[in-house]
């Protein structure tokens, strides 16, 4: 009787997990499948040469999404300059060098930080990042692009962190054990065997904190300036920009259903939704490509 039990218990968890999983997936075709039946429209509507022009006044019915693109680029290549090496030197830190008693504090401070909301981050730019900005380098506005880099950066260093240490930790022991019992130095050691072992990893982690960087809102909305101006040169990060999730937030609430603006603004979410799910499939495959190569070695 114990036995059946048992049985049926893990048959019924199994069920709910495979519906859990299947449920996921729905959901997240089903949202594809929203944005394509409002979004696409947008094509009949706008040409292509206008689509993709460097105006946006949508009350004119100019809709140029290169602003909001590179608005966006700028951004998330400036977040990422920032956290790529304060993340992967923070969990080099943690993984290899820090004493445990330390690795204990840290790593839940660190994921403390991962769950502060992007409001308050907002919030923290409006009023110290922005003017101290705008008085140190002699700015007509402190709502630019570099703040909106360094608030983004903030927000991914906890996701690159988490990441990143988990990668290092998974290394095998024998590897440091083989690389030190050679003569090599524990920095030797770190750089040179602990580090490229754990390469696909850590390459997942910037992946998803540049996912975590692309898809983030209210932060940019806050602290950026909200102007949608084509980029000129590393000028553009100390000038206000707009960025597409900024756009999608402050303009959806005032447009009418069905409309151009209305189908435009959910061609950018169209836009936005593949950029994010590029960035996924491709941690997905190099985390993949890891486990194989775990797989192969440990074999």
């Amino acid at each position: 009787m114990f036995t059946r039990r048992k049985t049926l218990g893990e048959l019924i968890i199994t069920r709910v997990i495979q519906a859990a999983g299947y449920l996921s997936i729905l959901f997240v075709a089903l949202i594809f499948l929203f944005l394509l039946r409002e979004g696409l429209p947008a094509l009949q509507k706008v040409e292509l040469k206008t689509l993709f022009g460097t105006r946006w006044y949508p009350i004119e019915e100019y809709f140029g999404l290169l602003p909001l693109i590179f608005g966006s680029l700028t951004v998330t290549i400036g977040a990422i300059l920032i956290a790529v090496p304060l993340g992967v030197l923070t969990a080099v830190f943690i993984s290899e060098v820090a004493p445990s008693w330390a690795n204990q504090i840290l790593k839940p401070i660190i994921e403390i930080l991962a769950g502060i909301p992007s409001v308050v981050l907002g919030f923290i730019g409006i009023l110290v990042l922005a003017p101290f900005l705008r008085t140190g380098l002699n700015l007509p506005t402190g709502l630019t692009a570099l703040a909106g880099c360094i608030l983004l950066g903030w927000g991914a260093i906890p996701t690159i962190v988490s990441i990143a240490e988990d990668a290092l930790n998974a290394v095998p022991p024998s590897y440091r054990q083989g690389a030190l019992a050679l003569g090599a130095t524990r920095w030797q050691t770190i750089w040179g065997v602990t580090f490229p072992a754990a390469r696909s990893g850590i390459i997942t982690a910037i992946m998803l904190g540049i996912g975590r960087v692309i898809g983030e809102t209210m932060t940019v909305m806050i602290v950026t300036g909200n102007a949608p101006t084509m980029p000129a040169g590393l000028r553009s990060f100390i000038m206000p920009i707009r960025t597409m999730t900024a756009t999608i937030a402050a303009e959806m609430g005032e447009v009418a259903a069905g409309s151009t603006h209305y189908q435009v603004l959910f061609f950018i979410g169209l836009l936005l939704f593949l950029f994010s799910l590029a960035i996924n499939i491709a941690a997905f495959m190099v985390s993949l490509r890891r486990i194989k190569r775990q797989e192969r070695l440990l074999s």
